[in-house]
């Protein structure tokens, strides 16, 4: 069995998939008039990027053994970091750069990164964290439902274990993971929205490609082994919170550069 603590945990870590992309727009769309095309252009620049580009590299460096391990991780798992954290943030800051370079034809103002940074954040999360959720707990349920040993092809015994024998609690981190990781995708965006639309800052992108990696850098880690899921987390939350700082004071400073130029 499942427990329905667990299941439990599994929809909350999905509500906030969901949720927390729609709530941000929704909720922030009059205060700083959003509009909706910077944000489909978000979501679409990540597919693209993250999960087609980066994944075809991926599938080449990363290509396993035949014994299903990575070569790169058994033998140099320092190099191993290096090249996850990199490949990350060189991706997804270079397609942010090209879907702003685009949108500031017709786009105009930091709200636009917001717009942006929601969508690419936000599909994120409903892809990587809330479709498996989703599935897990279809899968719970086939489990619970189907005690008569007879589950056959419909869950495999590894697949049941995960299920049965993780702590509830464990599939709440998912979602403790989306709320940094939008956090920091909307603050790399506005970051790169600067330096792609304000003269003298473009050093602003660079930047983001190695602030992306820093806020990467614990999860990578933790996937050699040398760092627990507590560590990681509070890691990845203090380089979340401190980045936002970082963001959110170049955003009030360009809103206060844009407020002449809105009046007139």
């Amino acid at each position: 069995m499942v427990p329905a603590a667990s299941i439990l945990c599994m929809a909350v870590s999905a509500v906030i998939a969901f949720g927390l992309p729609i709530g941000l727009f929704l909720g922030l769309r009059k205060r700083l008039q959003l509009q909706g095309v910077p944000m489909l252009v978000g979501v679409a620049v990540f597919i693209v990027f993250a999960l087609v580009l980066e994944q075809l590299l991926h599938s080449i460096v990363l290509r396993p053994q035949a014994d299903g391990t990575i070569a790169l991780l058994t033998s140099h798992p320092a190099l191993y970091v290096v090249y996850g954290v990199f490949a990350a943030g060189v991706f997804e800051e270079t397609g942010r750069f090209v879907g702003f370079t685009l949108l500031k034809r017709n786009f105009h103002g930091v709200r636009t990164a917001v717009s942006y940074g929601i969508g690419h954040g936000g599909i994120e999360a409903i892809l990587l964290l809330g479709m498996s959720m989703i599935s897990d707990i279809v899968l719970s349920v086939v489990i619970n439902t189907n005690q008569s040993g007879q589950l056959g092809a419909l869950v495999s015994p590894a697949v049941r274990a995960a299920l049965t024998d993780t702590a509830a609690p464990l599939f709440l981190v998912g979602g403790g993971e989306r709320i940094l990781a939008v956090a920091i995708q909307l603050s790399l965006s506005l970051l790169v929205w600067i330096a792609v639309t304000h003269k003298g800052r473009r050093w602003l992108f660079p930047l983001a490609i190695l602030l992306h990696a820093v806020c990467d850098l614990p999860a990578a880690i933790a996937q050699t082994g040398h760092l627990s899921v507590g560590a990681t987390e509070g890691l990845t939350a203090v380089a979340a919170v401190a980045l936002a700082i970082f963001a959110l004071w170049w955003f009030r400073r360009c809103r206060a550069e844009e407020a002449p130029v809105i009046a007139l």
